[in-house]
């Protein structure tokens, strides 16, 4: 898969966002991140506010390139999915279409099952937007096509 920069334009933001939102309320879960694999905070659901969302996003994508480092080791290509049971909160790390890492922060309220479960359906939409969000910065026009000459010229006035 290519690995080089996308981008994520308002109309994949908002499916992102969408699938947050609907796995934070099925899972039960405090709150829900979606991270690129260099460490980028994309998108939140619940409430973040407690959170040094920075520091979570860039050791979120260290944790799942310290454990590939791991499951080299092992003959593995990467771990997909970890795992950590604090005392109060709990956090599934998953990673996305290979590109994205999905971090749900649970407690009591919900079970490492049931969250599992939900992370699996979502992780398959928003791999079907990564996908798309892909495809459209693979563009070669980079959607300038759509574009007249009076939209160009109202730019620059």
């Amino acid at each position: 898969m290519n690995q080089g920069h996308f981008i994520v334009r308002e109309r994949e933001y908002e499916e992102f966002l969408g699938i947050l939102r609907k796995l934070m309320v099925d899972a039960f879960a405090k709150v829900v991140f979606l991270v690129d694999k260099n460490g980028t905070l994309l998108a939140s659901s619940g409430d973040a506010a407690g959170f040094d969302t920075t520091s979570l996003a860039s050791l979120a994508a260290g944790n799942i390139a310290a454990t590939g480092g791991l499951a080299n080791l092992i003959g593995e290509k990467e771990f997909s999915i970890l795992f950590h049971e604090g005392e109060r909160d709990n956090m599934h790390i998953s990673v996305v279409g290979e590109r994205l890492i999905l971090v749900v922060i649970f407690d009591r309220r919900s079970s490492v099952g049931l969250v599992r479960l939900r992370v699996r359906k979502a992780t398959e939409r928003l791999s079907l937007v990564l996908a798309e969000a892909i495809a459209a910065s693979n563009d070669p026009t980079g959607g300038i096509e759509e574009m007249t000459e009076a939209d160009i010229e109202s730019l620059f006035k």
